[in-house]
């Protein structure tokens, strides 16, 4: 992930089951003045807010999207206690993502390998 516009807020989770880091979230801030960039691996959960009032985005994956494999965490989910850096009051959040599971109803194969 990298920012060529503005200011995010990029946060990872590790949901690997087994993982001793599982359910910890690690923040950075990306942005095109610090030109930051942050790697998030298989066994991640995703997500960002924008911090600037817009933001230009650009990320690579390691395979074609596949709609099947789409999952996703609640943004606030209370075990996670992600600061978002945005005022209650000022989050936009998509339909489809008000719908996502809390961590713990997550479905997903990711099985940590002691690595």
């Amino acid at each position: 992930m990298r920012v060529i516009h503005g200011a995010i807020l990029d946060i990872a989770v590790d949901i690997r089951k087994g993982s001793p880091f599982y359910g910890i979230s690690f923040g950075i801030e990306l942005s095109a003045e610090n030109k930051k960039q942050l790697f998030i691996p298989a066994g991640f959960a995703h997500g960002f807010s924008v911090l600037s009032e817009k933001a230009e985005v650009t990320y690579k994956c390691d395979d074609f999207y596949n709609k099947e494999s789409e999952g996703g965490i609640c943004y606030n989910d209370p075990a996670l206690n992600i600061d978002w850096e945005i005022p209650l009051d000022k989050i936009i959040v998509s339909d489809k993502d008000k719908q996502l599971p809390l961590l713990s109803d997550c479905k997903n194969n990711f099985v940590f390998d002691g690595e």
